[in-house]
């Protein structure tokens, strides 16, 4: 459980380092930013996000001492795959192909992709072995350089690239840091196991590819819509994406960090029909925390952009929000709801297939709809893509004989969330604010949480009791 704070404040950080980026660049910078994390995040997930996976399923306490070879193995890969990304790039960049890109941001993408790529993999393996102390340290010593060097960049130079260059650096100062507790002495290269390369490759590329093909959507959005429109329009749309995605990304990874490893441990010691029944748990909770949070992030965007949003973006931002919110509702049940199904079980490929249905489904989405002005067409068919995806991968699903949310705890979450909105609905008259985001934040949150516990979904009235029985009986506990 300690492991949730620090990474609630890293995701704030992320929040409160990308509005500040955003209000220091501008709208065309902003895109230019945005458009080169996009190709980092493609390259990272593509070549490196595997090893970040498998760290995860595979490493642990018991693993660092009675097998060094899996650590071993994982640091040798990445090494390897280092030096591969690095030197094919190099000879792209030196050749005379046309990579559609500017090669300055091309570098640069591969440098954040490296960096971030290292930085995620060492947080996997300190998590894998519940080191929260070291986790903190990591993220506190990240955000604080990333204030200093990419928010700094921006403000002093106004410029994308010296942003990204920023990024690199505080992610590469942070784990410099804290090498000391980041390193397996007893993990020499020459236990690396070829084998264990295929294993794990087997149950993590899988869902890279899906990761991937799912990146692609919004990364061909951006890149089209900056060809078609301009950067500014680009970067309009993509501060949008960014908040909406660290959002519902911020919800989903924490209920992963703390729920899909216990679902582990219940695969590992007590076979599969416990872990199914927790990620079936777990994604009961990633439902009822999210559609309540994405509804309130509509009644709250006109306070929210009058307040928070750069002054550049404002106007655009709301309408640009609302159209991609769907969208990134079904991104966070695809990744942290119904994919576990599959990972739990080792099942992965299935992944792949509902991915390429949604980034088919997002082609062809875009050339149907029509043409317009702005970058609204791109949010539409992106919202749209990531629901047919949702609803392919939940077919899929079926084949694996899973453990399935209790319909129940489904049908009242979605009642519970419609009265949070009519509750909160006479107070979107209200003129937008702090005193207007403050009244509307705290009734959503008690007219949900009351609906929860009349409704008892997910046994929450039962636990509620359960709790305050017990701090009765302390309290009537004679002292000794």
């Amino acid at each position: 459980m300690k492991v949730v704070v620090p990474f609630l404040c890293n995701t704030l950080m992320n929040f409160v380092v990308g509005l500040l980026l955003a209000k220091f660049l501008g709208p065309a910078e902003y895109g230019r930013f945005a458009l080169t994390l996009a190709v980092a995040m493609a390259i990272q997930t593509l070549c490196f996000d595997w090893l970040r996976l498998a760290a995860i399923r595979f490493y642990s306490e018991r693993t660092r001492t009675d097998e060094p070879h899996v650590r071993a193995t994982l640091d040798a890969s990445f090494a390897i795959l280092i030096a591969a990304v690095c030197g094919t790039v190099i000879l792209l960049l030196l050749s005379s192909f046309d990579v559609r890109l500017p090669k300055g941001l091309v570098g640069l993408a591969v440098a954040v992709s490296v960096a971030n790529g290292l930085f995620d993999y060492h947080t996997a393996l300190v998590r894998a072995r519940f080191q929260d102390q070291v986790y903190a340290r990591l993220v506190i010593a990240k955000n604080v350089l990333s204030l200093l060097l990419t928010v700094g960049g921006a403000l002093l130079f106004g410029s994308a690239e010296m942003a990204v260059a920023g990024l690199c650096l505080s992610m590469t100062g942070s784990l410099l840091l804290g090498r000391r507790d980041l390193t397996d002495r007893d993990a020499s290269s020459r236990l690396a196991h070829r084998a264990l390369v295929r294993t794990m490759l087997g149950y993590a590329f899988p869902v890279v590819l899906a990761n991937m093909l799912y990146q692609i959507i919004p990364l061909t959005d951006r890149a089209m819509a900056a060809s078609q429109h301009g950067f500014a329009v680009s970067g309009q749309f993509s501060l949008a994406y960014d908040i909406g995605f660290r959002i519902a990304s911020a919800i989903g990874s924490t209920i992963d960090i703390l729920l899909f490893q216990v679902a582990v441990r219940l695969h590992e010691n007590h076979g599969p029909d416990l872990a199914k029944q927790a990620v079936a748990r777990n994604a009961g909770v990633v439902f009822a925390v999210l559609a309540p949070a994405c509804a309130g992030c509509w009644i709250v965007l006109p306070s929210f952009e009058r307040l928070i949003v750069p002054e550049q973006f404002s106007g655009q931002f709301s309408h640009y929000f609302t159209l991609l919110l769907p969208g990134l509702f079904f991104y966070a049940m695809i990744h942290w709801a119904v994919n576990p199904m599959f990972q739990i079980g080792k099942r992965t490929r299935p992944l792949i297939a509902a991915a390429l249905i949604a980034s088919l489904a997002n082609g062809v989405l875009l050339f149907v709809l029509p043409a317009v002005a702005d970058a609204s067409d791109y949010a539409i068919a992106q919202s749209c893509a990531l629901g047919v995806g949702l609803a392919a991968l939940l077919v899929f699903a079926t084949r694996l004989n899973p453990v399935w949310p209790r319909a129940r705890d489904l049908a009242f979450t979605v009642l519970a969330t419609l009265g949070m909105v009519a509750a909160v609905q006479p107070l979107r008259a209200m003129a937008p604010g702090t005193v207007t985001l403050l009244a509307q934040a705290g009734t959503g949150v008690l007219a949900y949480g009351a609906l929860v516990l009349l409704f008892n979904i997910g046994g929450s009235r039962t636990f509620a009791i359960d709790v305050l029985s017990g701090l009765r009986s302390r309290r009537r506990r004679p002292a000794c």
